[in-house]
């Protein structure tokens, strides 16, 4: 059995040594404080302990692992591959590529395995999906979208393009086998100077394949998704949902004589291994000590460290490529319609007659129209689009992707998660019991929220200090006066409930038996104690 020493008992080197243990190979533990060293001796008595690497290097083991803060990443796998053994370091392998290539020098002339611990390149849902691509399921690759997003942990010695990405950019490496031609990056900070929080990374392959990379500590909820668009069909995968399903959807748009007509297939859930990653990682290494490190290997460290540098040198250059002002509308600040201390996304689009005010923050690729007002205090998420004669109130909370379309006011007080709707002129209120003689101030504000996805017809009404849930539907005209449940489809004056709606908003109605599935977004439905519920 071989015996692995691990380097490093911190956060994530308390999981190395833990699946050592269970696989029956953990031959020692290297860690500088003492107090982790006296308790991992009550956890693994069998297990020798050192303070100091050289008294490891000694010991003879079959090979180590390294999990050290990052800035001492190249000097303990030196030491290591020197004194002659195989070594799997966390990533980054080094904090330059530069360095990196000096490893993989060493690791050579010593004739000795060196990985990168690249952890979701042994999931089984992405050695699935590289069966897939390999395989022909979806025809040849055209594009692939990541997104890593959390609430922290916030870094103070790399950004987030350091600390997430490359899990990621190693994702797009092993799929696609080979170097991008072309990276382009965009992000900004917002708690620490030059310390980005949020980052999008393009990235051009060859043979015209484009990949997309979105990352942030920022975010006010988990997510981990993964969408692989292949000639002939699709695949997509939520490492972070409930299900982890691997989804396939025989979808695309075919060109049929000169014209785009679209395939909509069947949707099909691939299954795929549950071994967990850090296990087959470290199995896997364990494996080949005495043989050829294929996967997460040096050379995939240093394609990955060689693009997460030119994505920052693509960051530091980001005010010097931005558009300037064409015409009436303008992509970013300053212009005059626009306060200085307003902090504006890449391709965001103003129309010269709104004003923006100060403390705004208004994300990637958002688009305010004719004749709007953004009030201060407020954030607005990338990707929105707010139409004509749109007032916004002060501290107002916008997410990703949110359509306004004209003549809406939202009031301070109101949430919109991602992917909301608002209808022409319909209303939300603020306070459930106004007086213009007797006027209570931001103290009186009820809050309300509308949660992600839901969609509010035109001259709908929702009165203030109510919830409305995921992927609802408000028909035109509807006066919202209660919670709404999710996946509700709300009718009526005052709005009552008639029947359920999917993500994709189509109808199912209370009778409903069986499981009910979604031509547009491909989830399941079946109708559980009176409510609707998405099934896996």
């Amino acid at each position: 059995m071989r015996r692995i020493c691990v380097v490093g008992g911190g956060q994530w080197g308390q999981n190395h040594i833990r699946t050592l243990h269970e696989l029956d190979m953990l031959g020692g533990i290297v860690e500088v404080d003492e107090q982790r060293l006296t308790r991992f001796a009550e956890l693994y008595p069998n297990a020798p302990r050192f303070l100091f690497l050289d008294e490891a290097l000694e010991a003879n083991f079959d090979g180590f692992t390294v999990a050290t803060p990052a800035r001492t990443h190249f000097d303990v796998a030196r030491r290591i591959l020197r004194a002659g053994f195989p070594v799997m370091v966390e990533k980054p392998l080094a904090l330059n590529a530069k360095e990196a290539v000096e490893l993989k020098r060493i690791a050579d002339a010593a004739e000795q395995q060196l990985m990168v611990g690249h952890l979701m390149l042994f999931h089984p849902a992405v050695v699935k999906i590289k069966e897939l691509i390999d395989s022909g399921k979806i025809g040849r690759v055209q594009y692939i979208y990541s997104n890593r997003i959390n609430l922290g942990t916030v870094r103070t010695e790399e950004n987030i393009l350091w600390s997430f990405a490359p899990h990621d950019i190693s994702i797009f490496q092993y799929l696609l086998g080979t170097k991008p031609i072309e990276v382009l990056s965009r992000g900004a900070a917002f708690l620490q100077p030059d310390v980005h929080d949020t980052t999008m990374t393009t990235l051009r392959y060859p043979n015209n394949v484009m990949c997309h990379n979105y990352v942030s500590w920022l975010h006010p909820f988990k997510e981990h998704r993964i969408v692989v668009i292949g000639s002939n069909g699709m695949l997509r995968f939520d490492d972070s949902s409930k299900t982890k399903a691997l989804v396939f959807y025989k979808k695309g748009i075919d060109l049929i004589e000169g014209e785009p007509i679209k395939r909509d297939g069947p949707t099909e859930q691939m299954e795929y291994g549950d071994g967990a990653p850090l296990t087959e990682e470290l199995r896997y290494f364990a494996k080949n000590l005495d043989g050829k490190i294929a996967r997460a290997d040096a050379k995939n460290a240093i394609e990955v460290l060689e693009i997460l540098e030119q994505a920052t040198t693509s960051l530091q250059t980001e005010k010097n490529n931005r558009p300037q002002k064409t015409g009436s509308i303008t992509s970013v600040a300053p212009q005059q319609n626009v306060a200085p201390s307003a902090r504006l996304g890449t391709d965001v689009n103003i129309h010269d007659s709104t004003y923006v005010d100060d403390d705004v923050v208004i994300g990637d690729g958002t688009k305010i129209w004719h004749y709007s007002h953004v009030q201060s205090g407020t954030t607005i998420g990338r990707n929105c689009s707010l139409g004509q004669n749109i007032n916004v109130g002060n501290n107002v909370k916008i997410g990703n992707h949110v359509l306004i379309q004209n003549n809406v006011s939202v009031y301070r007080g109101v949430e919109l998660e991602d992917y909301v709707f608002c209808g022409p002129s319909m209303t939300f209120t603020n306070v459930l019991d106004p007086r213009a003689k007797y006027p209570q101030g931001a103290s009186a504000y009820s809050q309300t929220l509308i949660k992600e996805g839901t969609s509010i017809g035109a001259n709908a009404t929702v009165v203030c200090g109510n919830t409305i849930g995921r992927h609802a539907f408000i028909a035109a005209g509807a006066v919202v006066t209660k919670d709404v449940p999710d996946y509700a489809f709300m009718i009526g004056v005052p709005a009552r409930r008639e029947g359920w709606v999917t993500e994709g908003a189509e109808r199912v109605p209370d009778n409903h038996t069986g499981v009910y599935e979604c031509s547009k977004s491909g989830c399941r439905y079946e109708i559980r104690d009176g409510v609707l519920t998405e099934i896996s």
